[in-house]
């Protein structure tokens, strides 16, 4: 089925980009903040995943793809990086509207000191693993640096909405690495990862997953703010 990722990127963004322009929420009105600040966070991380591609880490099956390929990357998975951050950064944004997600500030400043300490740890135990390695230093680098350069308040909430997005990310992602189909969308090379799957989800993507939504809600945060600033008199 060719259109497979295709398909998987439309049914993940459809209902969200439709609910944004629900009166009680109006989602819509930030989109300009959303884009920019996703396609900020998209260059970087598809710039990643080339050169992951090109070294032999994933490869991409093209009995689900298109064909269209740019820069080694298939279309979908560049529509990857835009479908998944908007789906959850409007879930944030309503969590966020509707309900006080806050942590108590020990807490999560507790956290935000054990679990990146945890990643290195695991990331430089698995040193000859360049998935495992690169995803844990990046995510414990992009926690260390929200929480204590850019002293963000929400940190807490954002992992807490993260947490409610891993049952739709079990969905996504493992349908693209072969859970319920014939053979996974995207294909891992085994030598490059630890190994530990869920269901046939590396443990690594909810780490690379993190990183990616919370690089999202920052940059649409700040641009949002200042967006808001420009337009005030």
């Amino acid at each position: 089925m060719k259109s497979l990722y295709l398909l998987v990127n439309y049914f993940t963004i459809i209902i969200p980009l439709v609910f944004s322009f629900h009166p009680k929420i109006n989602f819509h009105k930030t989109f300009k903040a959303f884009f920019l600040g996703s396609f900020i966070v998209a260059v970087p991380f598809l710039i990643w995943d080339a050169i992951f591609t090109q070294i032999g880490v994933w490869n991409f099956n093209p009995r689900y793809l298109l064909g269209i390929y740019f820069f080694g990357l298939p279309l979908e998975e560049i529509l990857f990086f835009f479908c998944i951050p908007f789906s959850c950064v409007f879930t944030y944004f309503c969590l966020d509207k509707f309900y006080d997600l806050r942590w108590n500030h020990k807490w999560e400043t507790v956290f935000f000191l054990a679990f990146p300490l945890v990643l290195i740890v695991i990331g430089t135990y698995h040193h000859e693993k360049i998935y495992t390695l690169v995803t844990m230093y990046t995510t414990a680098l992009t926690c260390l640096c929200l929480k204590y350069i850019a002293r963000v308040d929400w940190l807490g909430k954002a992992t807490l909405v993260y947490g409610i997005l891993l049952l739709p990310f079990f969905i996504v992602n493992g349908i693209l690495t072969g859970s319920w189909i014939d053979e996974a969308v995207v294909r891992y090379n085994a030598g490059d990862f630890m190994g530990l799957r869920m269901l046939t989800i590396p443990v690594e993507d909810a780490f690379y997953g993190l990183e990616l939504i919370l690089l999202n809600i920052y940059l649409y945060k700040l641009f949002r703010k200042r967006f808001s600033q420009t337009t005030t008199p």
